[in-house]
Parts: C-alpha cells; structure tokens; sequence
C-alpha cells in the first residue's frame, strides 16, 4: 500500500517516472547506497518523530545524525522517535521505505538544511525494496514541507 500511495503522490508530476525498483533491498542507508551506487549521504534518510504526540518526518542526508540539542531548540521538546511498530500505522510507510511522498495528510514533514549539499538525493518510496531518485528542489514542489530547518550535527 505504501509504494502505491507513493505513486498516487508524484502522479502527474517531475518524479512520476523516477521510482526505482532495488536488487536487494534498500533498508538501511549502507545497503540503499550500495544498490544505487551512490555515496551514503546522497541517501534522503527520512526519520520519523512524535511532538506532542502528532508524527513529523524529517529527511536529512544518509550520513546526518539527528542533533538534540538543535532538534530541541526547534521543537522546544526532546527528540522522541516514533516506535517501529507504529511507524507505518502513523506515517503511512513501513520501516526502511519511509518518505516524505505519499505520507498520512495529518504528517508534518520538513527537510534539513543537511540536503543542501546534494543536487540529487535518493530517498526510499514507501517500500524498502524501492527508491526515488530526485533533485533536491522538487521535494518542495510535490510535497507540503512546512520548513527547511538545521537539526543535525555539523
């Protein structure tokens, strides 16, 4: 269902044609960059979190971490990943194919500044066994991003 609703999403649009189907599976961002050949941070890792109990996705470079302090002066909460076994319940992707394309209308999703580096960036598409390759900008045309933001580590 998720790679569907991922097609439904980029219907119509620049990235209609650009899901890629996987050899192996692209589950992590070690064995998603071996399957593109590309390097790990050209990887869109989409990480997927709870503020105040409502899910938010935040797609950053396959090499970023997550920065705690930044994260907490942004959302002025700790950061609290969503538990794997609700992940998809509450995103609409299953773990190792979460995106910001066809993900639940209540979703928030924003995109760290990490990305910038990258004019192409292969995010999963709902499926682990399937990725997307993309500009960087066309996340903003196809998808509501509420905002760019710096929450990883340098």
């Amino acid at each position: 269902m998720s790679l569907e609703s991922v097609k439904k999403a980029l219907k119509g649009t620049a990235l209609e044609d650009a899901i890629v189907p996987l050899e192996h599976t692209g589950a992590t961002v070690e064995l998603a960059a071996d399957a593109v050949g590309c390097e790990p941070d050209e990887i869109a890792k989409t990480l997927s979190f709870l503020v105040d109990e409502q899910p938010i996705l935040i797609v950053v470079s396959g090499s970023a971490r997550i920065d705690n302090k930044k994260y907490k002066g942004y959302f002025h909460k700790k950061a609290k990943m969503i538990p794997g076994d609700a992940v998809e319940e509450l995103t609409g992707h299953q773990p190792g194919g979460v995106c910001p394309f066809g993900a639940k209308e209540t979703v928030q999703i924003y995109v760290d500044k990490s990305l910038e580096k990258h004019e192409i960036v292969y995010p999963a598409a709902g499926d682990e066994n399937f990725i997307i390759r993309t500009p960087v900008a066309e996340i903003d045309n196809i998808v509501p991003v509420v905002a760019h933001i710096d929450v990883t580590q340098e």
